[in-house]
């Protein structure tokens, strides 16, 4: 056993606390970015958290490596202080401090650890440029009787530069305040009751000793301890009441001034001691000289020693008696939020005083005492040392210092003399560990036992010195006076020891021997890794004389190890050495230790190991038996019983056992307890299964079941009172160990019943062998469902574990739940390999059956005849009710085997786009246990996944619910298929998934009901876009699976929950935004506000659209239609878990029809000036009638443009969903924005005869209402076209023309601007049409009816020459 550095503690988020000391190191964060996570630390004050909005100037690049040291040695500017019963811990710089409490939470392997958490944080000034010199953290003991000796809470003492020391509670209410001396504060020291070792000892009294630059104070620890009692429980008082007044005990104090020294750094307070006669009569010739008179009785001092310059270390001593004790007003402070609210309205604290009056007292300053001259009596003289601190050791007779020259100096403190010293320690920071031995650790030495008690003598006592070295980031312990170095640890350069030197306060002789809480007497503090460990350091390295049995047992268990690490050919030469070196240790732990050691060796083969500990067992068994240490020759005998155990199953599986035989359908079904059909229908599933399972599992040759090496099987095994348990292990060290025992006898090469009973045997029990052979089998899926015999060995494994003495209580009723079958079932309903699962099922049903109907034949043949007993058992199966859970298990088993064979089949489909990151991700495998928790909508949400996953259309759902509802099976199936085919062209092999969809509906028709599917799926797809914005055809995707829930009930609240829980916010953003530009915003600031591109945003916006809409249709027809009622399959009744989507759907509130509508017609704007990014439209303000125009103009553009090619963006915003009817959008809105109707719709006429597409126009024509002023304005679109064919044409043919036409006619035609003309290349022939319509149209006394007359003798005469 060697000194070892153990960690106990972690920090949560100590960057978090660096961050508010230090404000300067915070790291940058991304601009948009939050510094801290809500989540984490919820408990910082805001008022405290100003430091976050200071802005620190930029440092130059150059001091980047400064600031990196600083950043990593940022402890090193702190005062630090841990309570030494590790339940506070302060850090504290300038005016702030952070307060960090203790929490036990699960690290990330799931092992309880204990965490420091940030409990308190603030600034601790109260007057302007004071800041933090020195703290602590003292527990106060608790005065109930149920908890005495143990800490109630932990009282904060800090001191400032300014003089004030106050007093704080955990939770930063400030209880005291004391100003003893105006000068800073430079060190706070604390001293608590000991009980004396030996009579003569002189025993402590409890203090508070402050250190100023020319003076120390100290406070008495028991008027102290009542004081901040008093002071605590008047804030709990006052916080509940809000007027108690109960004035505390004053504080008893000395104050020293301590002369004839230069400059104090540090101090401590050794207590009072009593001189010697000789040292009484040696000191009193010093000071008075040869004629000096002695008194009797030797006085009582107290002894001080400071450090630093001048002498270099001082020794003071005050008579006790000298002067009397001061005592001060203690002030309770008021500071903190929660009294001040309390107490100011209570008009004052101390007595009924106004504001004004209060302030005043306030700024006076108390009244100080002067300090009673102490002048040095000696010291080390050495004018070129200055010391920087001193440590006492807790036995008070040793005391370690530091200097500025890099040593650290031990001080016999009675002397007053140096007795050592260490050389390089630059920065040192230092403390003591004091170690109590063991009696029961001592070498058990043959004499004659003493009648009178114990030989052995009271328990010794070590004191080691830790020397932290920061500049070479090394930690050592030394033993004292003029020990060796006993351990060094690297640990980095930027840690902080800390040191209390004090445990809890308010003890004393009685009090503190009723319960001893665990202390930390040193810790050492990393900041990198943030932790906090401690030194364990054993007694026996104090003892460093030849005669220490414990040091030669180290040193041959140091031997050992070197012997076990050397690689040897000779294994006979080694065994022997081995057991000559366990022999010779003496000491039972050290030679438990080293025997732990040889049977963890890697290299010693099994025979060696067996041989050594039989060795050591033989020799302990010879000895005497006082002699022998119980512990040892158990842990001897337990290790030898499992060495047994392993060489008696590696000969059972090393043997030639093969059972051959093969085993037929019939037999299995026999043996299962099924009839051929069933079976058939069992096999048929597990093929299936395997099939799609077989894709996603990958198996390596390397593999080796049913191998175990004898350390890893000693590591897994442990015997506790002749019962063998195993180690808390993981998962895969539980199936290795279940594979040794049971692999062989699975596959049929090993005997079974051998093996069950090598096992009873060795002390395991039935359950734990049952948890390990389930374990086995259902890990190895894959060898087990290729392998049939398998099923027939572990039926019969698990016949012989059942019929073992503790499996199965002789008086189980069959009316009640056998617990060594429901453990079985537990393993098969957590078990995610579910082929296996279903196999180990069936094998339990049959075996339970075979065992109930036993049972059930004894209980007969006890009454009946035997020959009618067998007839009875034989034609009927013995109920009870761990039948009807095997039952309901298998089907529970078979559903989600089924269930899971869908989830991992894939269709080898042809998509065009691109595979998501969020569609790679792989499906979690399920289990019973996990559908039953998954709530009533689990099942559907798994398989909704799944559908994510492969990216289905909701038309593969449908398609494969159709052909379950044929009722004729008979029919071909043809016109299904064709229909497939027609209303799903992206999916072009779907294999079996149709068949595994439709098996699935047969086996749940509750839990994936089409509409239950449909929801589920809707709600997957829109939860996967709020991932990823960018994916809009998730969001479409959605949308189609919304329209396709046939229940308006279901839908409508799907689509609110939508809306509510993932658009609205967004949709409110885009809003605003557009509003804000006045038209379609750029890819820049749809990132920035909507969190989308543009593109990805214009998408947005449409599915929202359709959204609105389908809630408005779902609205509208949901009173026609009855609220569905959801049922859940007979076996899934006991789910539990959370609210399914659609009963959460079914919950939602009717909507306000009126108000959906108008947004609907918002989102239609929004969506046309980002479809045609249209200008000068603000959504949220009023606009004119040419906005319609507008969208009508860019719609027929978008579809019937010829001439310019088509713009790449407007492509891509084409492709995700079916695009909108744009001019019948047009027309419903401008019914409801109250524009008439019929502008828009002759707007749409013009825009499809301007783009030469008249069979439509002619088409459009039909719905507009005033035929009259279309003609008008179809009238100059057709002369547009003639003047293009006869002006801008310029052809010899049609200047001819132009002359014969009449003069009012040219002069018209010369008048139009073609310009405007978006398809010139239109037919002469088509403008004949048009021109013809236009007459029809036109009434005979209209003015213009005339024009229109020539225009058709202009059209014919150009048509001629082209006939």
């Amino acid at each position: 056993m060697a000194c070892s550095i153990v960690q106990f503690c972690y920090f949560q988020d100590l960057q978090a606390a660096r961050d508010f000391l230090f404000p300067h190191l915070r790291e940058e964060t991304p601009t948009g970015a939050v510094r801290r996570d809500p989540s984490k630390s919820t408990n910082w004050e805001d008022d405290g958290w100003g430091a976050w909005e200071e802005t620190e100037p930029q440092e130059p690049e150059e001091e980047g490596n400064i600031c990196k040291t600083q950043k990593a040695s940022w402890l090193q500017d702190c005062v630090l202080s841990l309570s030494p019963t590790n339940d506070l811990m302060v850090i504290a710089r300038e005016q702030k401090a952070v307060f960090l409490v203790p929490k036990w939470k699960y690290s990330d392997k799931g092992k309880e650890e204990m965490q420091f958490a940030v409990g308190w944080s603030g600034s601790l000034n109260v007057e302007e440029g004071e800041c933090v010199t020195s703290a602590l953290c003292i527990p106060l003991a608790s005065q109930k009787r149920s908890s005495t000796g143990r800490p109630d809470w932990t009282c904060i003492v800090v001191g400032f530069t300014s003089g004030y020391v106050r007093f704080y509670t955990e939770n930063g209410v400030l209880l005291l305040a004391q100003l003893l001396n105006e000068d800073p504060v430079l060190q706070l020291k604390c001293r608590t009751y000991e009980i004396p070792r030996h009579p003569g000892v002189t025993e402590q009294n409890e203090e508070l000793s402050i250190l100023y630059p020319a003076a120390i104070v100290t406070i008495d620890g028991f008027s102290l301890f009542q004081s901040l009692r008093a002071c605590r429980n008047q804030v709990a008082k006052a916080a509940a009441s809000g007027n108690e007044n109960i004035q505390p005990p004053p504080l008893a104090y000395k104050k020293w001034g301590l002369q004839d020294i230069d400059t104090i750094i540090d101090h401590a307070s050794i207590g009072i001691m009593t001189l010697s006669p000789f040292d009484q009569m040696k000191t009193a010739s010093n000071i008075g000289g040869f004629n000096a008179t002695i008194k009797n009785s030797p006085p009582a001092m107290s002894q001080y020693i400071t450090v630093g310059s001048n002498p270099f270390t001082g020794f003071f001593y005050a008579l006790e008696g000298s002067t009397q004790p001061l005592l001060s007003h203690v002030a309770l402070a008021v500071a903190s939020k929660l009294t001040s609210a309390l107490f100011n309205a209570a008009s004052g604290w101390l007595g009924w005083k106004s504001k004004h009056e209060e302030e005043a007292v306030q700024k006076q300053k108390p009244k100080m005492e002067p300090a009673t001259p102490l002048a040095v009596r000696f010291g080390l003289p050495d004018s070129r040392r200055h010391g920087e601190s001193i440590c006492l050791s807790p036995c008070n007779t040793l005391a370690a210092v530091t200097d500025d020259f890099g040593r650290v100096i031990l001080l016999d403190v009675a002397r007053g003399i140096a007795i050592r010293m260490w050389k390089g320690y630059r920065d040192a920071q230092i403390g003591w560990i004091q170690i109590v031995e063991d009696l029961h650790e001592r070498v058990p030495e043959k004499v004659d036992f003493s009648p009178f008690g114990n030989n052995q003598g009271p328990s010794r006592v070590a004191q080691f010195l830790v020397i932290y070295a920061p500049r070479r980031g090394i930690l050592e312990v030394w033993s004292t006076q003029q020990g060796p170095r006993v351990g060094a640890f690297n640990v980095g350069k930027h840690c902080r020891l800390l040191y209390p030197g004090y445990k809890i306060m308010g003890l004393n002789n009685v009090t503190s021997q009723s319960w001893q809480p665990q202390t930390y007497q040193i810790c050492l503090v990393d900041p990198v890794s943030g932790s906090v460990k401690t030194v364990n350091v054993p007694f026996h390295l104090a003892l460093s004389d030849k005669k220490s049995e414990r040091a030669k047992d180290m040193h041959l268990v140091k031997k050992l190890a070197a012997l076990l690490k050397t690689k040897s050919p000779n294994l006979d030469l080694v065994e022997t050495e081995i057991k000559e070196l366990i022999l010779d240790i003496k000491y039972p732990a050290t030679k438990k230790q080293a025997l732990e050691s040889i049977l963890a060796s890697e290299r010693l083969p099994f025979s060696c190991l067996r041989n050594i500990t039989q060795t050591l067992m033989d020799t302990l068994k010879n000895q005497e038996l006082e002699s022998v240490d119980e512990g040892l020759l158990q842990f001897c005998a337990n290790k030898l019983k499992l060495l047994h155990l392993y060489e008696s199953v590696n000969q059972l599986n090393s043997l030639d056992f093969h059972s051959d035989t093969p085993v037929s359908d019939n037999d299995l079904a026999i043996l299962l307890r099924l009839d051929e059909k069933e079976l058939l229908k069992l096999q048929a599933l597990l093929e299936k299964y395997k099939q799609e399972n077989t894709r996603t599992t990958v198996r390596f040759s390397d593999d080796k079941d049913g191998v175990l090496p004898i350390k890893t099987f000693l590591e897994y095994l442990e015997y506790e009172k002749d019962v063998l348990n195993i180690k808390k292990i993981s998962e895969e060290e539980y199936v290795a160990l279940g594979s040794f025992f049971f692999w062989k006898c699975l596959h049929g090469e090993s005997s079974t019943e051998d093996m069950c009973h090598t096992l009873e045997s060795a002390g395991l029990s039935p359950q734990l062998l049952l948890s390990l052979l389930l374990s086995v089998w259902l890990s190895k899926e894959k060898d087990i469902l290729d392998k049939p015999q398998s099923v027939c060995c572990l039926h019969t494994m698990l016949s012989l574990l059942s019929k073992m003495k503790v499996a199965i209580d002789e008086t189980w009723d069959s009316q009640s739940v056998s617990p060594w079958w429901q453990q079985m079932r537990m393993a098969c309903i957590q078990a995610e390999n579910n082929g296996a699962a279903l196999l180990s099922a069936h094998v339990g049903h049959s075996v339970a059956a075979q065992l109930s109907n036993n049972m059930t034949e004894k209980k007969f043949s006890q009454t009946v005849l035997g020959t009618d007993s067998e007839a009875l058992t034989d034609s009927w199966e013995a109920l009870s009710l761990d039948t009807e859970y095997w039952k309901l298990l298998l089907k529970q088993l078979e559903d989600c085997l089924i269930l899971q064979t869908l989830l991992h089949s894939k269709g080898s489909t042809t998509r065009n786009s691109k595979v998501s990151s969020l569609q790679a991700e792989p499906l979690p495998k399920l289990s019973v246990k996990k559908l039953l928790e998954g709530g009533k909508g689990g099942i559907a949400d798994s398989v909704a996944k799944w559908i994510f996953k492969q990216d289905f259309s909701p038309e593969v759902l449908k398609l494969a619910n159709k052909e379950r509802d044929v009722e004729n099976p008979d029919e071909p199936k043809e016109g299904i298929n064709r229909g497939f085919f027609e209303v799903s062209e992206v999916e072009t092999d779907l294999g079996a998934i149709p068949d595994l969809l439709r098996l699935a509906y047969e086996q749940f028709p509750c839990s994936l009901e089409l509409d239950v599917l449909h929801a589920h799926c809707c709600w997957e797809y829109v939860v996967q876009w709020n991932k990823d914005p960018e994916e809009a055809r998730f969001f479409i995707r959605s949308i189609e699976h919304l329209k396709h829930i046939l229940n308006a009930h279901v839908q409508n609240g799907i689509a609110l929950m939508m809306w509510n829980t993932f658009l609205v916010k967004r949709f409110s953003a885009a809003t605003y935004l557009m509003d804000k530009v006045g038209k379609s915003p750029k890819d820049r600031l749809c990132r920035r506000d909507v969190g989308m591109s543009d593109t990805a945003m214009t998408s947005f916006l449409g599915s929202c659209l359709d959204l609105l809409q389908t809630l408005m249709e779902a609205d509208i027809s949901r009173d026609e239609i009855q609220v569905p009622v959801l049922d859940t399959e007979d076996a899934w009744l006991s789910v539990e878990g959370p609210i399914s989507i659609v009963e959460l759907a079914l919950e939602q509130k009717h909507i306000h029809y009126p108000l959906v509508e108008h947004h609907s017609i918002l989102c239609s704007i929004l969506y046309a000036v980002m479809r045609f990014s249209l200008k000068t439209v603000k959504p949220l303000s009023l606009f004119d009638s040419k906005f319609l125009l507008k969208v009508v103009s860019a719609a027929v553009q978008s579809q019937h443009s010829v001439t310019k090619e088509r713009d790449p963006s407007e492509e891509a915003a084409d492709i995700p969903g079916k695009d909108q009817d744009w001019p019948v959008l047009a027309v419903d809105l401008a019914h409801h924005l109250q524009v008439s109707e019929d502008v828009v719709r002759r707007h749409y006429v013009g825009e499809l005869y301007n783009y030469g597409v008249d069979h439509l126009a002619e088409e459009a024509i039909l719905q507009v209402h005033d035929k009259e002023v279309l003609a008008s304005q179809l009238l100059v679109l057709t002369g547009q076209r003639l003047a293009y064919a006869l002006l801008h044409t310029q052809t010899k043919e049609g200047m001819e023309l132009l002359a014969r036409l009449p003069p009012t006619l040219c002069t018209w035609l010369k008048a139009m601007n073609p310009q405007d003309l978006q398809n010139t290349e239109v037919p002469i022939a088509t403008t004949a049409k048009l021109v013809n319509k236009v007459i029809e149209l036109l009434p005979e006394k209209h003015g213009q009816y005339s024009l229109a007359l020539h225009l058709i003798e202009a059209v014919e005469a150009i048509s001629i020459p082209s006939l």
